[in-house]
């Protein structure tokens, strides 16, 4: 690709990694960014000494494009116990993976949340998912995650106090009505693996992928988003409000409504799944434990769950603090007061921690995302675009041209950089 030009249209994960893999091949590559920081939706913020990501997002460690894009060990990553605590008033019980957290082997098979039978079909799903690879799993026959669970003969109990507050954290969808692909995929990656966040935040991911593209060659232009692509045959024109530039080749990895509007694909899909996360403060003596364990929602859907995050990384709060996150899933969270989210909050610990006074919880930073995943119905993935969609010299990459997750998003553009190399 010697000589070739590249405009990568948007420094979320997809286009950072196209950028880094075409500048590798030889390619003269331009990426130009909206916002003044790269990362898309995975963002990282400080406030008063405290790393607030933009949502509650992790990283799962098992998945290829995590292992094959990103130097783990330079993240210096911070690990969450597998498992959770299911939560409801006045109790607390684990359910853990006996296989990875032997420790909490025995309160697991005490917890009388879930019957030995649902634990027992739990071991037997995860050796089936085990041997499926992401191809197979996302070509099978889909239908909801909850009648997928019931045809495997999980109880309503298990699927309703342990499967609905998890996997509604994952995406975002409590009622379970998102495809199985998602949760057979994420179940084999959870087996796996593990979960983390780095230490200075989410945020250091696509700070990684955007260092390591501009080591390849890359040029990052912040803050100087694509306003249009027009595409010739064998060349483009892509305009921003500060420049015209021509190309050979134009890869399109902006977020779905936008990657839409510059390319007029109507296959991508541009309905949300949306959430509320609000961060809080709390004296550190004052603070619950849960192993690094997330806390479940068992009783109610609001919020969904809550999670210890300074627990786990003790960066993310300063001095002799506590910093927790809960979620709060649908449409209905984002037009909710903040101070009425932060009142559930506190109501909702001092029903699971009978006799401890959680006045002093304080809200640091309300996060209200409207996109944080593309909606996932049952069926959804046959009908995703592909990288050459546009057709001509434009691309595409984004995880909806594969399924909404971080794994998603980084195969992709790894997918749509080989496509252009491939055509060039």
């Amino acid at each position: 690709m010697n000589g070739d030009s590249v405009v990568v249209a948007g420094a979320g994960l997809a286009g950072l990694v196209a950028a880094r893999r075409l500048a590798d091949a030889g390619a003269e590559v331009t990426v130009f960014e909206r916002r003044a920081t790269v990362g898309g939706r995975v963002r990282t913020e400080t406030h008063e000494g405290f790393t607030l990501d933009r949502g509650f997002q992790v990283l799962f460690t098992a998945y290829p494009a995590v292992r094959r894009e990103l130097d783990l060990g330079a993240l210096d990553l911070r690990y969450f116990r597998p498992g959770a605590v299911i939560a409801r008033p006045g109790s607390l019980s684990v359910l853990s993976d006996p296989l990875r957290d032997p420790r909490a082997a025995l309160a697991s098979l005490r917890n009388d949340e879930v019957t030995t039978t649902d634990k027992l079909r739990t071991l037997l799903l995860r050796q089936h998912v085990g041997s499926r690879t992401e191809a197979e799993i996302f070509r099978s026959t889909d239908r909801s995650i909850r009648s997928f669970l019931r045809e495997w003969g999980f109880s309503e109990s298990y699927i309703e106090h342990f499967v609905a507050p998890f996997y509604g954290g994952i995406t975002l969808d409590r009622s379970l009505s998102t495809s199985k692909r998602v949760f057979e995929y994420t179940f084999k990656a959870l087996s796996a693996g593990g979960i983390a966040v780095p230490a200075t935040g989410m945020g250091a991911i696509p700070e990684q992928l955007a260092s390591a593209a501009r080591e390849a060659g890359a040029s990052i232009q912040l803050s100087e988003g694509v306003e249009s692509v027009a595409d010739h045959g064998d060349s483009v024109t892509v305009e921003t409000a500060a420049t015209t530039k021509e190309a050979d080749a134009v890869v399109v990895a902006t977020d779905p409504k936008e990657a839409q509007r510059l390319t007029d694909i109507g296959a991508i899909p541009t309905d949300a799944r949306g959430c509320v996360t609000q961060s809080y403060r709390l004296p550190e003596s004052a603070a619950p434990t849960t192993r690094r364990k997330i806390l479940l929602n068992a009783k109610d859907p609001s919020p969904n769950t809550v999670v210890p995050m300074s627990e786990v990384s003790p960066e993310y709060a300063p001095g002799s603090e506590a910093l927790f996150v809960a979620t709060f899933l649908g449409d209905a969270a984002l037009e909710r007061d903040a101070s009425a989210l932060a009142e559930e909050t506190r109501l909702t610990l001092e029903a699971w921690y009978p006799g401890r006074d959680f006045a002093d919880l304080e809200p640091v930073r309300t996060h209200r995302i409207e996109f944080a995943q593309f909606d996932q119905p049952p069926g959804i993935h046959e009908g995703l675009p592909d990288h050459r969609a546009p057709g001509g010299r434009t691309y595409l990459a984004g995880d909806y041209t594969a399924w909404s997750s971080i794994q998603g998003a980084m195969r992709s553009g790894r997918e749509a950089a080989q496509a252009v190399v491939r055509d060039l």
